[in-house]
């Protein structure tokens, strides 16, 4: 079979293209397709022992089967649309290129029994870490980039965490920028909403901006007046990420 690979981050600027075509058996696990990427692809090589494999948009691991028709995406581990559910849960999960308005969120996931909203809103800092402990680099612009289908699917898995957690929970908004983003301006937004403030709404924003961290497949390039970098993390997801029957048995 021909297949197409999908490549985000540091790996698509290895490649130099977002995709790169691969003849490959029938059967065939992620495992093999690494080992045959590494031989075709050299500039990709030194990249794919730490890469993280998707298929189908859910994480995938070496003994992963891959078959024909199958949407397969390297990604290095994440660096940090939507869909609005009605009712008495209301959730909001969103790529956007757009700005983010606190205030429509806030509302957005208020109910008139709501007493307490948290939210955590991250921005562009002018000043990030180096690469040498206790120096500091100036940081002019962050470049964002999502594999969009798979990073919605993870936050509303993120949800179901946080409410399987904090049963009272009322609303729960997502929203990650993508795209160019100058200092000072918001590039992410976690808001949780409940009747009360001792029911969850502190830790549930905490949890939802740390497992958006680990499991939502966003990426940031840092450019400034040193040149641009790609900012990688160092979460591994573990078939303990993956939404139960979303893989091949």
């Amino acid at each position: 079979m021909n297949l197409q690979v999908k490549l985000f981050a540091t790996l698509k600027d290895r490649a130099g293209r977002p995709t790169v075509s691969i003849e490959l058996p029938d059967e065939v696990t992620v495992s093999a397709l690494l080992d045959r990427l590494a031989a075709a692809q050299p500039k990709l090589a030194p990249a794919l022992p730490t890469c993280l494999v998707a298929v189908n948009q859910e994480f995938a691991f070496g003994s992963t089967p891959i078959r024909s028709g199958d949407e397969v995406a390297l990604f290095p581990p994440v660096s940090g649309g939507s869909s609005v559910s009605g009712g008495s849960t209301p959730e909001i999960f969103r790529i956007t290129d757009g700005s983010i308005d606190l205030n429509e969120l806030v509302a957005a996931v208020t109910l008139p029994s709501t007493g307490a909203v948290c939210t955590f809103t991250g921005t562009v800092r002018g000043v990030g870490a180096g690469a040498s402990a206790g120096r500091d680099h100036e940081t002019a612009q962050l470049h964002y980039e999502a594999y969009t289908p798979m990073a919605e699917a993870k936050m509303k898995q993120v949800a179901v965490e946080i409410r399987a957690r904090w049963p009272l929970v009322q609303g729960i908004a997502m929203v990650q920028r993508v795209g160019r983003l100058k200092v000072g301006e918001f590039t992410v937004l976690i808001a949780v909403s409940a009747g009360h403030r001792d029911q969850g709404v502190f830790e549930a924003a905490r949890y939802g901006i740390d497992r958006l961290k680990e499991i939502v497949p966003v990426w940031k390039k840092e450019i400034g007046p040193q040149g641009e970098a790609w900012v990688e993390g160092h979460y591994h997801p573990t078939e303990t990420d993956v939404i139960s029957g979303t893989q091949h048995e």
